[in-house]
Formats: structure tokens, C-alpha cells, sequence
């Protein structure tokens, strides 16, 4: 799958999120190795700081899935310019789908492709617990 495609069903996944509160829509599509893609949306409740975010939803719907090898994730958002994976949903990407492609997708339907240790560099991991 190309990156656009894949974009855009994290544009198409933005009609699942559920942001009552802040009214901001964010979709994101996580491709496995293989082909296989998980959609996640943005889900919101009264106490923000329970709230997860769209990647994390669609990395923990893939590995309750039995899914473990990813190839990249798109990720779609309401403002006009690229949305970026905030820190939380970086580090769980490193730690559960490696140093993958993050391709973000603006209103213009312009890509930003960016491989993951760019978005979050010197990352804590495994290797730092032993």
C-alpha cells in the first residue's frame, strides 16, 4: 500500500473518533507488514488525562489482534496543517511498532513522511530497563 492510500483512510477515520468535548477529529490507519491496516480515532471523555489518542487506539486494537510487525502509520487531524503523534502516543509506538513511518496528511492532502526515532530521538526502551 502506498502512502497516500493509506493516508487517506486516516482521513476516513476521523468519521469514528469521538471528541464531544474538543470537537477535534484525529484518524489514523497503522499498516502491519502484511497489508493488513488498522483504523483508530481519537476517543474523549469528561476527564481528559483517560482520553487516548487515535494511534493508540488503532496500535491497541492491532495487537489485541495478535499483530506485532508494522511497516508505518498515517495520521490525520482537523487543523489545517500536519498532525504529529503526541509524546505519549510516540513513545508507544517505538516501544510496541518500532522505528516505523509516520506519514501525516494536511487538509491540502499534501504528505509528511517521517520515520519515527525523527519524531521522538534518543528514545527510551527496553534496552534502558536492563
Amino acid at each position: 500500500m502506498d502512502n497516500r492510500t493509506l493516508a487517506l483512510k486516516a482521513v476516513e477515520a476521523k468519521k469514528i473518533a469521538h471528541p464531544p468535548y474538543s470537537n477535534f477529529h484525529v484518524g489514523a490507519a497503522l499498516l502491519t507488514e502484511e497489508g493488513k491496516v488498522y483504523l483508530g480515532g481519537n476517543i474523549e471523555i469528561s476527564s481528559y488525562s483517560l482520553t487516548i489518542c487515535a494511534e493508540r487506539t488503532a496500535v491497541f486494537k492491532a495487537f489485541s489482534e495478535g499483530e506485532r510487525n508494522f511497516k508505518a502509520i498515517a495520521i490525520a487531524g482537523d487543523a489545517p496543517d500536519f498532525c504529529s503523534p503526541c509524546g505519549s502516543c510516540r513513545q508507544v509506538l517505538m516501544d510496541l511498532c518500532g522505528d516505523i513511518d509516520v506519514i501525516m496528511i494536511n487538509q491540502k492532502e499534501e504528505l509528511k513522511v517521517l520515520k519515527l526515532s525523527q519524531l521522538l530521538p534518543f528514545a527510551f526502551g527496553d534496552k534502558d530497563l536492563k
